[in-house]
């Protein structure tokens, strides 16, 4: 059965992209530690970071680089953390979640937006892809 992540991927769910290739898709968490926080994926559905190839592992990490560094210059933070937890979907996923301080990183503390602030932040992380 497909995760959840290749039904976002695959356009059976929607999501905020932020940014996609051939092999990766980035998309705002619906349930956000803090307005930005965004979700790095492979297309190819693996269960585990220390799964994936070699080269699929190190693509992924420059393809989240990227836009984290978007993150950084479209949103207002002290600094875009990157985590792997993995534990909620088995699907590889890499947090980047703009954080003014460590309470933003804890995964305790939510954050609601509307569709409409969704829209603006995905829309000002784009313009800032290089």
């Amino acid at each position: 059965m497909a995760s959840i992540f290749t039904k976002i991927i695959q356009g059976d769910i929607p999501s905020y992209k932020i940014a996609e290739n051939e092999e990766f898709y980035a998309f705002l968490d619906i349930n956000p530690n803090a307005p930005g926080h965004t979700l790095c994926v492979p297309k190819q559905e693996v269960d585990k970071i220390l799964d994936l190839d070699e080269t699929t592992y190190s693509g992924l990490m420059a393809f989240a680089r990227e836009v984290g560094l978007a993150i950084e210059a479209a949103i207002d933070c002290e600094r875009v953390g990157l985590f792997v937890i993995g534990i909620e979907v088995p699907h590889v996923h890499v947090h980047l979640i703009p954080l003014r301080s460590m309470a933003d990183a804890t995964f305790l503390n939510k954050t609601s937006l509307q569709k409409e602030e969704f829209e603006e932040i995905a829309a000002n992380i784009r313009a800032k892809l290089q």
